[in-house]
């Protein structure tokens, strides 16, 4: 009877546990060349959506451009996310622009987000992590 209890209450402390932290692995395609880096940021911050700098808790990494593109984010929380890429080709940490508003460099988003006039909203990047390992491809787009 007492084994019976004892397996009872550890089955009932494994689901009460939150759910383990994930992996996100993003595929990076289209990018124009194998100058400089990619700088990755993921957040649950709509209002700072796709600047998550600003997120202290945002997942963040540069990695080097290259053929083939593969970016980690470890640790993932269970929620709500949304990515956004920049494809820094002289490697100078910011977006360079013409005419101070088209990118001169690549950017993507998750779901593949479309650009209009600005970045695209949260909503439209977002996809939600359930905590488990979760694959995703972005498609580098350029503007010039």
């Amino acid at each position: 009877m007492r084994a019976v209890i004892l397996l009872g209450a550890a089955a009932l402390t494994a689901m009460a546990a939150p759910a383990a932290a994930g992996e996100v692995t993003i595929t990076v395609t289209d990018l124009r060349s194998s100058d400089g880096v990619v700088r990755a940021c993921m957040t649950t911050k709509e209002d700072i959506f796709p600047r998550c700098i600003k997120d202290p808790a945002s997942h963040r990494t540069v990695v080097p451009a290259g053929e083939n593109v593969t970016i980690r984010f470890t640790g993932v929380e269970p929620g709500s996310y949304a990515i956004a890429l920049l494809h820094d080709e002289n490697d100078n940490g910011k977006a360079d622009r013409a005419l101070g508003m088209m990118p001169k460099e690549g950017y993507g988003f998750s779901r593949d987000a479309k650009v209009s006039m600005g970045p695209p909203k949260f909503e439209d990047a977002v996809f939600d992590h359930d905590g488990t390992a979760q694959n995703l491809a972005i498609t580098m787009r350029y503007f010039l």
